[in-house]
C-alpha cells in the first residue's frame, strides 16, 4: 500500500466525525519505493492507548442572570423607597414602597393582579397561602386555592408583624409575586415620583448567576436539560454547572458573516458561592457528548491516508515499521478510535515530530 498525506481529507473526516481536529498525517516521500517506505522508521512515535474517549466541545458564553422581568406598580402613589441596582431580595423582603407602605416579595409564578379576600379562589390564593405557611403565619391552613376564614387570620398575623392595618385581606399594594429570590438590575423611576398603577418601577432578574450561550444546531445533541458541564470563569476558575434550559427554536446571530443557526442555552452553577465576575463578562462552557468506553485510540496525527481511500497507521516494533490498515471510530480529545490487525494497548505508532 502506498501512503499519501492528504491533510484536507483527514481534516474533513475529523470534522464530520465530530472531533473538529485537523489531522495532517506524516507519511514519507512519494518517490521512495513502497517497501523502503513501509520499513522506514517514522520521525517520532506515540502509544496506542486503551480507555474511554469522550467527545466534547467548548462554547463561549456570557456570565449574567436569568429570568429578566419587569416589576410594575401595583397601586397608585408616591414612591418613598426603591432598592439600589444589584441589591437582592428574598421572600417577605421589601421590593419598593408607595406612600410609606412597603410592597413585599412573595414567591409564585402568577402575578398579583387583584385584591385577595375571604371567598376568593384561584392559583394566586394558593401561592399566597404557601408563602404564609413558609413564613410561619399559616398555622392550620391548607395549601389550596380557597381563601377561607383561616387564611384571613393568617394574613392578619402577617399584617400585624409588619405594622400594617389588620384587615385579613391583601393585594397588589402590599405584595408582588416572583418565581424566587430576585436581583434588581435597574430602576425605572425615582423616589418622589408619582407612580400610577401598572407603571414600570424595576427590572429584576433571578438572584443567582448563570451562563447564557448560543450553541450551533449541529452540536445541539451535546446539550440536554439537566446535563452536567464544566465552566471556566473570567478569573480562570473552573467549576461545574447544570444545563437549566435549552431553546427549541433555532435563530441566526447578529453577525452578518456568520448565519449559522443556533439555539439558546442557559447553565446554572452547582456551587454559586464559587462564582465571581462582572455581569456580561465572558465564560467558557465545555459540553460533553458521547462516550466510547474501553476503546483503542491513537493521536489523529498518526493516521495515514492510503491510496485505496482507506486509512492506516505505521506500527513500529523491534526496530522495524509496518503499515496497518485501520477502521476509524469516534474522534475526541485530539485522538481517534481505531481497530486493526495486531493493534493493542502499548503498541507504538508513527507520528510527526513535535
Amino acid at each position: 500500500m502506498r501512503p499519501r498525506v492528504i491533510a484536507g481529507s483527514l481534516a474533513a473526516l475529523a470534522v464530520v466525525a465530530g472531533g473538529g481536529f485537523a489531522a495532517t498525517g506524516w507519511a514519507g516521500h512519494g518517490d521512495q519505493e513502497s517497501g523502503d517506505r513501509q520499513s522506514a522508521l517514522p520521525p517520532d512515535t506515540a502509544t496506542v492507548d486503551k480507555g474511554d474517549l469522550i467527545s466534547s466541545t467548548s462554547v463561549d458564553g456570557t456570565l449574567g442572570y436569568s429570568q429578566r422581568k419587569k416589576v410594575n406598580a401595583g397601586a397608585p402613589g408616591t414612591l418613598t423607597w426603591l432598592p439600589g441596582s444589584g441589591s437582592r431580595t428574598r421572600r417577605d423582603g421589601r421590593l419598593y414602597a408607595l406612600d410609606g407602605k412597603d410592597v413585599r416579595l412573595m414567591y409564585g409564578t402568577e402575578p398579583m393582579y387583584r385584591a385577595l379576600k375571604k371567598g376568593e379562589t384561584g392559583t394566586d390564593v394558593k401561592q399566597l397561602k404557601a408563602n404564609l405557611i413558609a413564613l410561619g403565619y399559616g398555622g392550620g391552613i391548607a395549601e389550596d386555592e380557597d381563601f377561607t376564614q383561616g387564611t384571613a387570620e393568617a394574613v392578619g398575623r402577617w399584617q400585624k408583624a409588619h405594622g400594617l392595618k389588620v384587615t385579613g385581606a391583601t393585594g397588589p399594594g402590599q405584595i408582588a409575586f416572583a418565581s424566587g429570590p430576585v436581583r434588581v438590575q435597574s430602576t425605572g423611576a425615582a423616589v418622589g415620583d408619582r407612580a400610577v398603577s401598572g407603571q414600570q418601577l424595576l427590572t429584576i432578574t433571578s438572584s443567582e448567576r448563570v451562563v447564557q450561550l448560543q450553541v450551533k444546531v449541529s452540536e445541539a445533541a451535546l446539550v440536554t436539560r439537566g446535563g452536567k458541564v464544566k465552566v471556566e470563569l473570567p478569573d480562570g476558575t473552573v467549576t461545574t454547572g447544570t444545563v437549566s434550559s435549552v431553546g427549541t427554536t433555532a435563530k441566526t446571530g447578529d453577525n452578518p458573516n456568520d448565519k449559522t443557526p443556533r439555539i439558546s442555552v442557559a447553565v446554572t452553577f452547582d456551587d454559586p458561592s464559587r462564582v465571581s465576575g462582572i455581569d456580561k463578562s465572558p465564560a467558557t462552557v465545555r459540553l460533553t457528548g458521547r462516550t466510547r468506553r474501553d476503546v483503542l485510540s491513537v493521536p489523529v496525527g498518526a493516521l495515514l491516508a492510503l491510496e485505496d481511500g482507506s486509512f492506516g497507521v505505521q506500527v513500529v516494533e523491534g526496530g522495524q515499521a509496518r503499515e496497518v490498515k485501520v477502521k476509524l471510530g469516534m474522534f475526541a480529545q485530539g485522538r481517534v478510535e481505531v481497530s486493526g490487525e495486531g493493534l493493542r494497548a502499548g503498541t507504538k505508532v508513527g507520528v510527526p515530530r513535535t
